[in-house]
Order: C-alpha cells, then sequence, then structure tokens
C-alpha cells in the first residue's frame, strides 16, 4: 500500500501531482526522482532488512536499546526498512539539512548577503572628516580577505584615515564572532596592516595583492541604524550555494545559526523544512538552526524526505553560468570533501551530512549503488560515538556490496556549478562602488 507522510488526503494528492502508484522503475532509483514524503510501505527489501536487522542487534548486543537507534532507508518511491523511522530523535548536525532546505525556500542558490559602507563625512586629504558606518545584512561568511578586500577598496575611493568612529549596525558579523563590536574590532584591524598579526598576514597571503593602511582614529561604536549617511560600497558575500557547502562539509554551528535567525528563526526553519519535504511538522522539533543540543529533534524519515526535497528543488536551480546545481554542490561527497567525512569510512560517492554529540551519532544522504540510490538516515543514541560512526560506516558498505559499487558518480550527486574567481572569498570583484568619495 501507498502511505502518504503528513497528509490523509492520499487520492487526492496523488492525483493533484500526477503520481501513479505503479511508479516503482529503475528512473526513480537512479534519479532520485521520488516525491519527498511519500513511500511504498509494506515491501520492504528482505537483504537490506536482514542486513539492518544484524546491525541493531550487534548494537543490542552492546548494551545499547533498540528504541534509541532510528533508521529509514529508501529508494524510489520503495521503503526498504525502518527502525523508529517516524519517531523524532536528537538529531544534532543533521538539523543543517533542514536549515538548507529552509534557506533554499526563502533564496535563491545565487543570493549574495550585502554589507554596505557609508560615511557621514566628506574625505579632506585622505581623511575622512566623520564616521565610517558598517551595516551587516546577515552575512555569516564575511572573513579576513572579505575585510582586507574591503579595505582596499576604501582606499581606491581616497580613504586613509576616518577622523571619527567605526559605527557597526544592522547584522554584521566577521570570523564567526557573533559579537557585533568584537567583530568591528576584528575589521579595524584588518584595514590596518601596521597593526596586523599573523593571523591576518596569513590570510592575506592565501589573496596577494595589496595590503589595506587605513586607520580608525575614533572608537568601535555599536548602533541599530545610522539614517544620515552617504552610501560609498557594497559587499556582497559567497553565493548561498556555496556558504551552504561549506556549512554542511565543516559542520558550521555559527553559519547555521546566522542562516537561521536571518530566515526568522527555529520554528520558521521547521514549518518551512516540513512543508517543503512534506512530512508531518511533528516530526521536526528544533530549538536551533545548527543541532547544538538535544532538544532537537528529527525522525530519520523526515531527515530523507528533506534531502530528497532538495534534490527536487535543486532541479529547477541553475547558477550564473547556467549549470545545474546538484546535492555535491550543498554537501560533502565522500572521498572528495574534507569536513566531517575526512577520516571516516563513508564509501566514496556517497553526498551525506553527519551529525554529533556526546550520546548521539547521525549520518544521513545519498548513496549511490549500481542498481540506484539509496536514500538513508541513522541516528543512533547511547554512549558510544566512535562504535556508532564505525558502524554506520560498515553499516552502508554492505548495503554497497549487496546492490553493487557504481564505477562513477551519478551526475544527479556531482558538483557542477562553477566556482568563479569572482565569487572566491576577498576577490575584489564583490566590492560594487555605490558613489565615489569626494
Amino acid at each position: 500500500m501507498w502511505e502518504l507522510f503528513g497528509s490523509g488526503l492520499l487520492s487526492v494528492w496523488l492525483d493533484a501531482v500526477g503520481v501513479e502508484t505503479t511508479v516503482t522503475d529503475s528512473w526513480d532509483r537512479f534519479s532520485g526522482a521520488a516525491t519527498p514524503g511519500l513511500a511504498l510501505v509494506g515491501t520492504k527489501e528482505p537483504a537490506i532488512d536482514a542486513i539492518v536487522q544484524s546491525y541493531l542487534q550487534q548494537l543490542s548486543a552492546k548494551g545499547l536499546l533498540p528504541e534509541e537507534q532510528g533508521i529509514w532507508i529508501q529508494t524510489g518511491y520503495q521503503l526498504l526498512t525502518s527502525n523508529q523511522g517516524t519517531t523524532p530523535m536528537p538529531a544534532a548536525s543533521l538539523t543543517k539539512v533542514a536549515t538548507s532546505l529552509a534557506a533554499m525556500s526563502m533564496w535563491e542558490l545565487d543570493h549574495q548577503f550585502e554589507t554596505l559602507v557609508g560615511s557621514t563625512g566628506t574625505v579632506v586629504d585622505g581623511v575622512l572628516q566623520g564616521d565610517l558606518v558598517v551595516t551587516g545584512g546577515g552575512d555569516p561568511l564575511f572573513v579576513w580577505e572579505d575585510a582586507i578586500s574591503l579595505g582596499l577598496t576604501l582606499q581606491q575611493l581616497g580613504i586613509r584615515r576616518v577622523s571619527g568612529n567605526l559605527v557597526i549596525a544592522g547584522n554584521f558579523t566577521m570570523n564567526y564572532q557573533p559579537d557585533p563590536r568584537a567583530s568591528g574590532e576584528l575589521l579595524r584591524l584588518a584595514w590596518n596592516e601596521a597593526k596586523w598579526t599573523p593571523d591576518v598576514a596569513k590570510a592575506h597571503s592565501r589573496m596577494g595583492g595589496g595590503k589595506p593602511s587605513l586607520e580608525i582614529t575614533g572608537q568601535v561604536v555599536v548602533a541599530p541604524a545610522v539614517a544620515e549617511q552617504k552610501l560609498l560600497v557594497r559587499h556582497l558575500s559567497l553565493p548561498l550555494a556555496q556558504i551552504l557547502k561549506r556549512m554542511n562539509v565543516y559542520s558550521n554551528n555559527f553559519i547555521a545559526e546566522t542562516l537561521a535567525d536571518g530566515l526568522g528563526g527555529a520554528q520558521v526553519v521547521r514549518s518551512s523544512a516540513a512543508k517543503a519535504a512534506l512530512v508531518p511538522v511533528e516530526e521536526i522539533l528544533l530549538v536551533n538552526g545548527s543541532g547544538l543540543g538535544v532538544d532537537n529533534r528529527i525522525s530519520p524519515r523526515a531527515a530523507c524526505a528533506m534531502f530528497m526535497a532538495i534534490q527536487r528543488d535543486l532541479l529547477d536551480k541553475r547558477d550564473s553560468g547556467g549549470g545545474v546545481y546538484t546535492l555535491g554542490d550543498l554537501f560533502p561527497i565522500s572521498g572528495r570533501d574534507r569536513g566531517t567525512i575526512e577520516e571516516r569510512r563513508v564509501p566514496e560517492g556517497a553526498t551525506v551530512k553527519t551529525g554529533s554529540l556526546w550520546n548521539v551519532s547521525g549520518l544521513a544522504g545519498a548513496l549511490p549503488t549500481e542498481k540506484g540510490l539509496i536514500w538513508f538516515a541513522i541516528v543512533n543514541g547511547g554512549d558510544y560515538l566512535e562504535g556508532f560512526r564505525a558502524a554506520q560506516d560498515d553499516l552502508l558498505h554492505q548495503f554497497v556490496k549487496e546492490w553493487g559499487a557504481r564505477a562513477e558518480l551519478p551526475s544527479i550527486l556531482t558538483p557542477q556549478a562553477k566556482d568563479q574567481p569572482q565569487l572566491r572569498p576577498g576577490a575584489p570583484e564583490r566590492n560594487q562602488i555605490i558613489a565615489p568619495e569626494s
């Protein structure tokens, strides 16, 4: 029988979306084209089910409770097997899958957050007679390179010294520092090469080019907004797709929290992700956008459905060069990316998200095999973190052994979007001069 997650109007919904109840062919398995939140239950794959039951028995033999081990394994429209699949469980950084999906629902993947720089005075002989105002627009990935590049652009406008203060307004953060005043101090440091620390110098060495020498005479001041100012420069963030990729590869909590705040908070992320993934909102329980703490809970089937929803939405996305985005443009690929999977034994080509707390280990994503994609979510609970990770990796290898390894990565997982030079950290092209200073 068919089970539609999150709705009782099964036949009406199937007619509306044009899904035939006989769709179980190889296209769905290989393309990942199945509808999120929809699976054919009661038809478990015996071999996969047996592998999972053995996995659970091995954990149980170590004193780990089966009811704390959540599993959902699906291919196309077919549910292969599950354990506690609809139960919300501590998700750790699998929460970032929800944040990614919600961000995609709000912004285009080429969206760039704006940081505006303005002045409250005029420049006389290289000195800005007034304050320099930096108004943040929620860029979660403003780092040393961006600050150095921005300082050089201000010098291009003729500013060598600011007689007033450096005013920080809006949502401005730098180097993952949530405090706006501290972020302002970092920005001030980056603009004055004479006071650089080794960290700043190292960042500049990755960029090359000139070194800014811009001195702020006054203090760093935080203000809610500055109405009377002349806008000088618009700094654009990296595109959202690149931000999500960095967030998911390194499981960066700060980026996730900043994006969630920009979306309106954890409850907006929760409702947006559930709606996009076609799962009951009761299966996604969030208190933040990163996964820190055990109060963030997601069911294994919701985790799978969110990955499938992202893949579905990517079918209509294009980068600035016309290329198609894939899951590999947003999540780490085993054997290609570093970050949290670098030391793991996840089968090569799997596109995944990890999640870890001291007593939680999660792994979810898409596993390519010769017979098609396997969508999976594994959420383990108990004091066995390293053991969980090793067991998860072994479990996926058993799936590959059963269904066969693919000779090459399927196109729907292979990164396609272009990492253009002007879209790299510190690229001067991301600083747009609004009005020349005079």
